[in-house]
């Protein structure tokens, strides 16, 4: 048994450890473990709001690829035979919005690649894709857009954003749609749709074949820009929905399993405080039995 010079220091060195021991007890209770329910529960109401967000983008993107298939019956033998290169303007399509996922960076990256094929212009619908592409090839922007995407996308947008690039006055050949395909609500893909101007239009071998105003041909091709334009806005605003839900629904899993974690190590701590509690009170008590006898 220790002697009684020895037990007071043994006492308050156990105190101190104690004193420790509940400190950080009160740092996972009140700070890391209060704090990460509350992302929990931010992020499952985000969750909850990405799904019902997701069914009305999905049924509003299946009426706009009525759009997209007209179109794509429009030019499907349209192509201009030219010697020289086209003049090539790429037109990244995004939004503004966070917490999706790599939604964005799989449209910067799909533009990356096809300007290292084929070099041209750029503009980009979307503050995320445009923070991205500005570092990289500052100077290639003509026209960038945003307060895109906060809702479903209507065809006014998309006309407007049409307007916009046919006013810059690019004499462009080509008009590359880059966008995010929606292929189930897990999974999307990045895809490139290609609109041609008047110019090309009229020069194409199946358009020639008919007598064709100017004017005509002028309209036809913004109004197909505006088509194409509107179809893959509703297209890549379902495929953020979905990724953001998929992004929310990560997040809540995740800090579940935090939870479960701090919560473990906050029963550890707790128990083993008591455990403490319970050797002093027996050393004391048996100091006091010893001791009258």
């Amino acid at each position: 048994m220790l002697s009684r010079t020895i037990r007071p220091a043994v006492s308050v060195a156990r105190s101190v450890e104690a004193q420790r021991t509940m400190a950080t007890l009160r740092e996972i209770e009140m700070r890391r473990l209060k704090s990460v329910k509350n992302i929990e529960k931010i992020t499952k109401s985000m969750k909850v709001v990405a799904s019902t967000k997701l069914t009305r983008a999905e049924r509003a993107m299946r009426e706009a690829k009525k759009y997209g298939a007209a179109n794509n019956e429009l030019f499907k033998h349209t192509q201009a035979e030219t010697e020289s290169a086209p003049k090539i303007l790429y037109v990244g399509i995004s939004s503004d919005g966070g917490l999706c996922g790599g939604i964005h960076s799989s449209i910067t990256r799909a533009i990356k690649k096809e300007m290292a094929t084929a070099p041209g212009d750029l503009a980009v619908v979307g503050d995320k894709p445009k923070a991205q592409l500005g570092r990289a090839m500052p100077n290639a922007f003509k026209v960038s857009f945003n307060s895109v995407g906060k809702d479903v996308p209507t065809f006014a947008e998309a006309s407007a954003i049409a307007d916009e690039i046919v006013k810059q006055g690019g004499d462009w050949d080509e008009i590359k749609l880059v966008s995010n395909h929606y292929l189930s609500a897990i999974a999307y893909e990045s895809e490139v749709t290609t609109v041609i101007s008047a110019k090309a239009l009229q020069a194409a071998a199946g358009f020639q074949q008919y007598e064709m105003e100017e004017d005509v041909s002028q309209d036809l091709a913004e109004f197909a820009l505006a088509n194409a334009l509107y179809t893959a806005l509703v297209e890549g605003h379902a495929a953020e929905i979905s990724a953001r839900r998929t992004a929310m629904e990560n997040a809540s899993n995740n800090a579940n399993d935090m939870i479960s974690s701090l919560q473990l190590q906050y029963n550890r701590g707790r128990q083993a405080v008591i455990t403490n509690e319970l050797i002093d009170i027996i050393t004391v008590s048996s100091e006091l039995m010893f001791g009258s006898c």
